[in-house]
């Protein structure tokens, strides 16, 4: 499939109504549900309302309530009661739906697995990092628990090798950077294929080798040294790049790869929305095109019509497709959206209490390692006319892309996307703006330093504008 760098929402003000309104009332309606949910505190496990209760309330039908609440339910924020006392049982949103809502968008993005092995080594040295300067005395015996259970496998299975890995990335204390390890760690163990394993003995080794990398890793986290933890996990995570590399990975894609099982609690919609995201993504049909007739589609499904409406709606919400009425209807293919992702995780954010510094901290790295990536293709004529273009831009009217030029640039669409859900996290109204000028002059400088072959004087301009903008 092929990769293309999407218009990406700065925020959730892209999805209202204002500005769209074919946007469906049940879209509307679970988004001002779930605004509601947030201001009562998130109450888990308790009742919100009953369903007449909410109709009296929004003054709505029964089947755009119940539609609303299908989209809660799918991202795992609530689940309905039926038995007396019934209504709307809230649930603590969790990393799950989350991992579901970016694969299914990174995969009509054409994102690769080696797309996902730079952001892991981009940002897992950054958790280990942290871990060590946080670390608690319960913090060393659950890592160091974690490390002797693996060791301890005489079996060598690359997967579950992995949990350490999301130990680290949940001891860091930082929570955006803690989902994006375990998103990345989630799509890793789903999407990359492993090479053929050796025999023995050369499988031992492969085993010796993962073990004292680990050890190594986990002894820097556990002693405090912060630099020595990051440099041991880029060694070992650059060294879990070349490896996998060394087999033909395909791009994300459920076609040729084991995605992410749904849920148990998975309704049947659900399947069937997860199964035509498979047909479609193995077709191969363009972004305006027809993928199927209602009917044809329904049939092949073997469903009622209810559960295959129910089953559009959710391929609606991810942007996958949308039903045309009229003659020459039928299952149209969109544009590749991120919105599901980004609401998901914004509201999965909020209600880890993730703080400014938390959101500003991870999306530092991002840019900075972005930029890094940039300077070191400089040498390639597409690229360097690209920033030419950018550099003869800025005008009075620079708007918010600015925060975001470098990771596009980089062209890795699931950097590009943590980005924007930090954008998203961290300011609820971020839209296109004008710029001050001294962001502007900011970049300009950077830009300037780069056309100039200077990167460590552009690293130096944009490391120093982000600590100005951070302590502001």
């Amino acid at each position: 499939m092929r990769k293309q760098v999407p218009h990406v929402p700065k925020d959730l003000a892209d999805i209202r109504p204002a500005k769209h309104p074919e946007v469906k009332l049940a879209k509307v309606l679970a988004q001002r549900l779930e605004a509601d949910i947030a201001r009562a505190g998130w109450p888990v496990g308790e009742i919100f309302a009953s369903e007449d209760g909410l109709r009296s309330r929004y003054g709505v039908s029964r089947a755009a309530l119940r539609e609303a609440i299908r989209l809660l339910e799918h991202r795992g924020f609530v689940r309905t009661r039926r038995s007396a006392p019934g209504g709307l049982v809230v649930q603590a949103p969790d990393a799950r739906p989350v991992s579901r809502a970016m694969a299914v968008y990174l995969e009509f993005v054409g994102a690769t697995v080696d797309d996902l092995l730079r952001a892991r080594v981009l940002l897992e040295p950054v958790a280990a990092r942290v871990a060590s300067q946080h670390l608690t005395e319960d913090g060393i015996d659950y890592l160091r628990g974690c490390l002797t259970r693996e060791q301890a496998n005489e079996g060598f299975e690359p997967t579950g090798r992995e949990r350490l890995h999301v130990v680290l990335g949940n001891l860091c204390g930082n929570t955006a950077l803690t989902l994006f390890v375990d998103v990345l760690v989630e799509l890793t163990t789903s999407y990359a294929r492993v090479p053929t394993l050796p025999a023995d003995p050369k499988l031992q080794e492969l085993k010796s080798e993962s073990d004292h990398a680990h050890g190594a890793i986990v002894d820097a986290v556990v002693s405090g040294n912060h630099i020595l933890a990051h440099h041991r996990t880029v060694r070992h995570l650059r060294a879990v790049h070349a490896w996998l590399m060394s087999a033909k990975q395909s791009p994300i894609d459920r076609g040729s790869s084991a995605s992410a099982p749904l849920p148990p609690t998975a309704k049947l919609a659900e399947t069937v929305a997860d199964r035509l995201m498979t047909e479609i993504a193995a077709s191969g049909i363009g972004a305006g095109e027809i993928f199927g007739s209602e009917r044809e589609l329904q049939a092949r499904s073997d469903v009622s019509r209810a559960v295959f409406r129910e089953a559009v709606r959710l391929l609606e919400h991810h942007h996958v497709a949308r039903m045309r009425r009229g003659p020459h209807g039928g299952l149209v293919i969109t544009d590749p959206n991120p919105a599901a992702s980004v609401e998901a995780a914004v509201t999965y954010l909020r209600y880890q209490g993730a703080s400014a510094h938390d959101l500003q901290h991870v999306r530092e790295v991002i840019e900075l390692g972005a930029l890094s990536t940039v300077a070191a293709r400089l040498h390639e004529p597409k690229l360097r006319g690209l920033l030419e273009v950018a550099s003869d831009s800025f005008s009075e009217t620079v708007s918010d892309d600015l925060p975001t030029l470098f990771v596009r640039l980089a062209d890795n669409p699931i950097l590009l996307l943590f980005t924007q859900i930090l954008l998203a996290a961290e300011s609820p109204d971020f839209e296109h703006s004008v710029m001050d000028r001294e962001t502007r002059d900011a970049y300009a400088a950077v830009l300037a330093a780069l056309l100039d072959g200077d990167s460590a004087r552009a690293q130096h301009r944009l490391n120093r504008h982000l600590r100005r903008t951070h302590q502001s």
